[in-house]
């Protein structure tokens, strides 16, 4: 074993894209995703405003858009040219005041501001949505009272019918709406997750023996993923811990619970990891087929984690594939230790959910054997026939005595 873990060290030495996998790829793409979100808010994002009626109400709407640190307003006179914009990404959503908007409203009519968003961005499309609702909301309010008042209405009972109820919507865990604390843990397991996977597939790969057109599994097989389990493990911890230290030391994120709660969920995740990653690459048994698999595998983890969207209102499908991913079973012991203060006995129940990978880990034990065998017997039969092949060809010695061979 200790000849194996040298000849794995040597090889990690002697591979520049492995070594920066497990050293300072990591530690830069963390960095970077939490500089992407270090803003904490989303601000001045471009919104598509037309005026079809161009009045003083629908001015002063468009001034309330404006006092809003979320929106960015942009005049477009056609509404075909805004929609243009959305459909190419340039602006987030479309507002639409009508032709009359400011007479249908003040002769008791109807009119309806028309509000598109984009909601293929899933966050900036629900933020836009309620924060331009929101100043609309409180543009109206003017003209509402205003036109109370002309009525011949009280002051004093013009804000009771207009909100004869107000509502205050807080979250309980993020009372400040921060898309750091929100967003950007789940987004840096996601991250770790797929950087394991291609560790310890390029890893994998370098076991495999190439003859001719195919590749060959190494006799000692499990051997080696004993070596790569107890080198890698540690290595992909301590970049898990790194992200711990961020969030939770450095940037002083609030945390109700345990951190080394944390940490043993990340070396389970991990744990859970390897056996996928085993038996896609039992199946393809080709470098490239096992780093596309399993970048098709992983990428996509993040949004089945249930944090942007509901698990319960996922389709079953994307339920089932949810718990083939190891960072979603983390998450769930990830949140209930930070916003519940879960302790270790309601963390080790949410660890039986893992059961799944030993049945993970005995199918890439049986896919093995079944390789392994076929491998034997292939080889075994070729060496037949070249054994065969040898001894016809063989020719006598001696004329004299026709039974000698060679």
């Amino acid at each position: 074993m200790r000849a194996l873990l040298n000849q794995e060290l040597k090889c990690l030495w002697n591979s520049p894209w492995q070594l920066a996998l497990v050293t300072y790829i990591p530690l830069v793409s963390i960095l970077c995703l939490w500089w992407l979100f270090s803003a904490g808010l989303p601000r001045q994002l471009p919104v598509a405003v037309v005026d079809q009626d161009n009045s003083q109400l629908t001015r002063a709407l468009t001034r309330n858009l404006t006092a809003n640190s979320v929106i960015k307003p942009i005049a477009f006179s056609q509404l075909s040219d805004a929609e243009a914009a959305m459909k190419k990404a340039e602006v987030y959503a479309v507002v639409v005041f009508p032709h009359q908007f400011k007479k249908s409203l003040l002769t008791s009519g109807s009119p309806t501001i028309d509000i598109r968003y984009n909601s293929q961005f899933l966050l900036v499309g629900k933020l836009l949505s309620s924060q331009l609702q929101l100043s609309l909301g409180a543009g109206l309010m003017e003209v509402a009272g205003l036109k109370q008042l002309l009525n011949g209405v009280n002051s004093a009972s013009v804000a009771v019918n207009l909100s004869p109820v107000t509502s205050q919507t807080t979250a309980l865990f993020n009372r400040n709406n921060n898309y750091v604390g929100f967003l950007v843990p789940p987004v840096l397991i996601a991250l770790l997750q797929l950087l394991s996977m291609m560790v310890f597939v390029n890893s994998l790969n370098e076991s495999l023996i190439k003859k001719k057109d195919s590749y060959l599994i190494a006799d000692n097989f499990w051997s080696q993923v004993g070596c790569k389990v107890l080198l890698y493990t540690p290595i992909m911890l301590l970049h898990g811990c790194f992200i711990l230290v961020l969030l939770y030391g450095y940037l002083g994120l609030p945390i109700a619970g345990s951190m080394s709660l944390l940490v043993t969920a990340l070396a389970l995740m991990l744990l859970a990891i390897w056996p996928l990653v085993i038996l896609v690459f039992l199946v393809m048994r080709e470098p490239a087929s096992n780093i596309s698999f399993g970048s098709a595998l992983f990428a996509p983890a993040f949004a089945f984690m249930g944090v942007t969207f509901p698990v319960n209102d996922m389709p079953l499908l994307a339920q089932w594939w949810r718990l083939i991913m190891p960072s979603s079973h983390y998450i769930d012991s990830h949140i209930s230790v930070i916003s519940y203060g879960a302790d270790t006995q309601q963390v080790m129940l949410q660890f039986l959910s893992y059961w799944y990978f030993l049945a993970v880990a005995v199918m890439a034990w049986g896919l093995y054997k079944i390789l392994f065998n076929k491998q034997q017997k292939v080889n075994g039969s070729k060496s037949d026939k070249l054994f065969f092949k040898h001894k016809s060809s063989a020719k006598p010695s001696n004329n004299n005595n026709p039974g000698a061979y060679l």
